[in-house]
C-alpha cells in the first residue's frame, strides 16, 4: 500500500519543487491521474488549475466528475489524487457516491497509488474529524477512507497565532491548534500528527516517514513532541 499524505500550503517555487519531486517519487511511471475535487464547489475550475499552476508534475490530470460513473473510473484508475479544499464537503460527497470503500479497496489490495493533499489528507484517515474547516454540509457519515492507524491536522501551527490588524500585529485569542486536538482526545483515542505546512507523510504498507517540513505528535493521555524531516514515524504503526 503507497499514499503520500500533504499538509498543503505549496505556494512558494521551493514548496512546489518539493511537491513536484515528491509526486514523481510517488508516481512514477504512470501517466494519468484521476484526480478528486470534490473539496471545491467548481469541479472543473479546480481540475485545470492542477495543470495551470504546475502541480501536476508533468501528469495528465483527469478529473473524476468528467466521467459518468465515478465508482468505474476508480475501478480503472492507474492513480489517485485527492485535492484540499472543504473536509466536510469533500467527505460528503465520497459518502454520496458511495466511494469510500472502493478507494480504501483499491488502495490496500491493488496497490493503487494514493496522493491526497489538506483535505485528501484529512479522508485518509480513519475518520475526517481532525480538519480545520467549517461544517458546511453534513456528511452521512465522519468516516474517512482509513489508509493510515492516525489521524491528521493539516496546515498545522505550534503556539498562539498573530494576526496583522492596519499597521500592527495583535494575538489571536481564539483556540489553538493544539487546544483543538487536545478536545479530540477528550473524546477519541487515535493519535493525530500536527502536520506543517509544506509537509508529507510517505506511506508505504505500515511505514511512515516525515517528508519536507516538521510534524508536532499528539497522544491521549501523553505530552506532545515534535518529529524532524526525515524521521520515521515508527511509534504509530
Amino acid at each position: 500500500m503507497r499514499a503520500l499524505l500533504g499538509s498543503g500550503g505549496f505556494r512558494t517555487e521551493e514548496r512546489r519543487q518539493l511537491y513536484n519531486d515528491e509526486m514523481r517519487r510517488h508516481f512514477g511511471d504512470i501517466k494519468r491521474i484521476l484526480f478528486i475535487p470534490y473539496a471545491l464547489h467548481d469541479h472543473e475550475a479546480y481540475t485545470n488549475l492542477m495543470t495551470e499552476r504546475g502541480l501536476n508534475a508533468g501528469y495528465e490530470i483527469d478529473g473524476i466528475h468528467r466521467h459518468a460513473d465515478p465508482a468505474k473510473a476508480i475501478r480503472e484508475a492507474e492513480a489517485i489524487s485527492v485535492g484540499g479544499g472543504n473536509t466536510f464537503r469533500l467527505i460528503a460527497d465520497l459518502h454520496r457516491l458511495d466511494l469510500v470503500d472502493l478507494i480504501r479497496d483499491r488502495v490496500i489490495n491493488d496497490d493503487l497509488p494514493y496522493m491526497g493533499v489538506s483535505a485528501g489528507t484529512n479522508v485518509a484517515c480513519p475518520t475526517m474529524q481532525t480538519t480545520n474547516d467549517m461544517p458546511i454540509t453534513q456528511p452521512s457519515s465522519f468516516k474517512a477512507i482509513g489508509l493510515v492507524p492516525f489521524q491528521v491536522n493539516a496546515h498545522y501551527y505550534a503556539g498562539s497565532i498573530w494576526v496583522k490588524h492596519e499597521e500592527e500585529f495583535v494575538e489571536h485569542f481564539g483556540e489553538t491548534r493544539d487546544d483543538r486536538i487536545r478536545e479530540f482526545h477528550e473524546m477519541n483515542e487515535t493519535p493525530v500528527v500536527g502536520l506543517w505546512e509544506a509537509g508529507f507523510i510517505r506511506v508505504e504498507n505500515d511505514q511512515f516517514e516525515l517528508i519536507g517540513a516538521q510534524a508536532r505528535i499528539f497522544r491521549k493521555g501523553c505530552d506532545p513532541y515534535d518529529v524532524e524531516p526525515g524521521c520515521r514515524l515508527v511509534e504509530l504503526g
